[in-house]
């Protein structure tokens, strides 16, 4: 005999109250009993939670922490080595917090990870240790289900830092260029299935590209920018996709962006036109289909971008006004044109690295 999810109400109600929780409170509602464990870990549950407008997107950033106390002497403002930790921001509420530590960096994430998201986890990728500066190929994996980290299967191939990360937001993850412990840029690739927790190696792009940034579009990874050893530092506009179907990669886009520039701001809409974002030249720009066409000039707050994140026709722009100062954050409506501060408390105030949407 199956036990009631809740005593006296029948299974269609108790889930219908079980899909509003917040999913903050995952971790004590599993807790609860078996059978409410075993509900949420359900995919028609998370299927409901979208469906009813119950799922929560949230943004989970690389940011440092802000020390004043440990701030360079006469300095009120930049930290001497900023330590960074995972901080989470929901648009909704406004709400902002920030996660546990992945074992063993407590003192501080790598420099310049990565960090993509699958369903209900949330995956770090490489880095530089914040002690040693060595680069890692560490992979750990924090599921927002029961509130804990797991490490995963190390990146093949050697070191490789500043390269570009993606995924298709359902299993795998993708990583692409960088370069390796001797500054040389990369043209390998590879897939992460997260929940296999295995690691293939893709065909080769067409060029090395280092400091690169990719986003997944249209069933495509693609591949944006960066450049080669011999060009160091003198990023390129073109671009490559790759094709599941072929499993190779297709024709290279010689003019993906508008001007030649570092493309980290450079990021996936989330929505069904397949918009992608970024900050080139003091504008937020996007590109829809194959166009780009000037959104608005970015606040002076916030001139110096940072991060750029997008989902359901608004675009969060983390910035400051120059360098040392605090950074804040801005939300773009894509519908109305307009521009609205965010409110950062103190402790949400530091730089961040990179980023990723989650709807949970």
């Amino acid at each position: 005999m199956n036990m009631e999810l809740i005593s006296g109400l029948p299974e269609d109600v108790a889930r219908d109250c079980l899909i509003r929780v917040s999913y903050q409170q995952f971790p004590t509602v599993a807790s609860v009993c078996k059978g409410w464990k075993t509900e949420i870990h359900t995919v028609e549950y998370h299927r409901q939670r979208r469906r009813t407008g119950n799922s929560q997107k949230v943004l989970v950033m690389v940011q440092a922490r802000i020390e004043p106390n440990k701030t360079e002497t006469g300095s009120t403002k930049r930290l001497v080595n900023p330590v960074y930790r995972l901080s989470v921001f929901e648009p909704e509420t406004g709400f902002w917090s920030e996660l546990p530590a992945p074992p063993g960096y407590n003192s501080g994430l790598p420099v310049m990870c990565q960090v993509a998201c699958v369903g209900y986890d949330l995956v770090v990728l490489g880095g530089l240790d914040p002690e040693t500066w060595k680069a890692s190929n560490s992979v750990f994996v924090y599921n927002f289900l029961s509130a804990k980290w797991r490490c995963g299967t190390q990146m093949p191939g050697g070191p490789r830092t500043f390269f570009g990360c993606s995924s298709d937001d359902r299993q795998t993850i993708f990583v692409a260029g960088g370069h390796d412990d001797e500054k040389n840029a990369l043209r390998s690739a590879l897939a992460y299935d997260v929940v296999a927790d295995v690691w293939v190696q893709l065909p080769e792009m067409s060029s090395e590209r280092d400091e690169c940034k990719a986003v997944f579009r249209g069933g495509r990874f693609i591949v944006v920018g960066g450049y080669t050893t011999e060009n160091q530092g003198r990023f390129e506009r073109s671009a490559e996709a790759f094709d599941f179907v072929t499993w190779k990669w297709g024709q290279v886009e010689e003019e993906y962006l508008d001007c030649a520039t570092c493309p980290m701001t450079l990021v996936d809409g989330g929505d069904e036109e397949e918009s992608v974002y970024m900050c080139c030249n003091g504008e937020l720009v996007m590109m829809r289909a194959h166009t780009w066409q000037k959104m608005g000039r970015v606040p002076d707050e916030i001139c110096n971008v940072a991060y750029v994140g997008a989902f359901d026709g608004f675009v969060v722009v983390i910035g400051s006004s120059g360098y040392g100062e605090v950074h804040m954050g801005y939300v773009f409506d894509v519908n109305n044109n307009n521009w609205r501060k965010l409110d950062c408390p103190d402790g949400f105030k530091g730089h961040v690295q990179t980023g990723c949407v989650l709807e949970i």
